[in-house]
């Protein structure tokens, strides 16, 4: 029942357009980053990136442990009143999702590419990817956008799901903190390469069934295009020559399933990044857009029908 008001209160209402909780917590994040985020003059790169290590690994707990300890007191709290619990915990899940706000952001940039405005393509798709958007083709942008709503939609649907369907509010909880600080703490450039090493390792370990399950269903609806067997040999073939180890098996298995050729170059800060083929078939388009949004209702429906079963049983 939680699962079926977080998933209609994202669908009627979208992502919260003020005061959203995240915020707030990014917020925390950064204090943690500038108070900790520092090697105190040590001699040696070994002994301060060491050091760096540990401090975000302090950073890390700091800035879960006690949010993740408030979730799961509220939820004993309220655990005698199966209505105020039920409510809480599809408040939480609501906030934890992001399922209309991915389509939203992925139709922003499909409805302008198909009508060739590409200047509002571009700027669009800036708003969900962090490589360089300024000169895209529109290949490049379908690309872009393609594996962007295929890897979110793991990230911010079907993780999120699996962790509150395991480990209840405290479990969604503490993965949507960690995957937020992944997205502020997990770049492997100068600031962050030592001191985001915790975050982006521990969102990588809760990301690591969930990820594999969703290129599971991304396979399996990849039946409904005929495409089932070249999900699963993208995803068997391919997943590993992606520098994420979650990332690789979604993309390639949600590649393989809508029929699209995505990887190749891409240009992040300037510099062109070489990134292995994933999947096969046609060119990214406007439709690959579309195509990919449909995947991932197809596979929230399959999830749902999995719950279903499994809280009958």
């Amino acid at each position: 029942m939680a699962v079926v008001i977080a998933l209609g209160l994202d669908y009627w209402l979208g992502e919260p357009k003020r005061l959203h909780p995240l915020v707030g917590f990014g917020g925390l994040a950064d204090g943690l980053e500038r108070w900790l985020n520092r090697d105190d003059g040590l001699q040696g790169a070994q002994r301060r990136g060491n050091l760096l290590q540990l401090n975000g690994a302090i950073a890390l707990t700091l800035a879960i442990v006690p949010l993740g300890f408030a979730a799961y007191s509220l939820e004993q709290t309220l655990a005698a009143n199966s209505v105020f619990s039920t409510l809480f915990a599809s408040l939480v899940l609501y906030i934890a999702i992001g399922w209309t706000s991915l389509l939203q952001h992925a139709k922003a940039i499909s409805v302008p590419l198909s009508a060739g405005d590409l200047l509002a393509a571009r700027d669009a798709v800036s708003r969900i990817v962090s490589r360089d958007s300024q000169n895209l083709t529109e290949a490049e942008i379908a690309k872009a956008a393609t594996e962007s709503v295929l890897e979110n939609g793991a990230d911010a649907i079907f993780a999120a799901l699996f962790w509150f369907m395991l480990a209840g509010v405290p479990g969604v909880v503490i993965y949507r903190l960690s995957n937020t600080l992944d997205a502020m703490w997990g770049y492997k450039n100068a600031r962050y390469v030592h001191f985001g090493w915790a975050a982006a390792r521990f969102d990588d370990l809760l990301n690591f069934i969930p990820a594999r399950l969703t290129a599971m269903s991304y396979t399996l609806c990849g039946s409904l295009n005929g495409q089932t067997q070249n999900a699963w040999h993208s995803w068997r073939q391919q997943a590993g020559t992606w520098k994420s180890p979650n990332a690789g098996p979604v993309m390639a298995a949600g590649a393989g399933a809508i029929g699209v050729e995505l990887g190749g170059s891409a240009q992040y800060h300037g510099q062109t990044q070489t990134r292995p083929t994933l999947g096969a078939g046609v060119e990214p388009s406007a439709k690959s857009i579309d195509d990919a949004c449909n995947l991932v209702n197809h596979s929230l429906v399959l999830w749902l029908l999995v719950i279903g079963v499994l809280v009958w049983i």
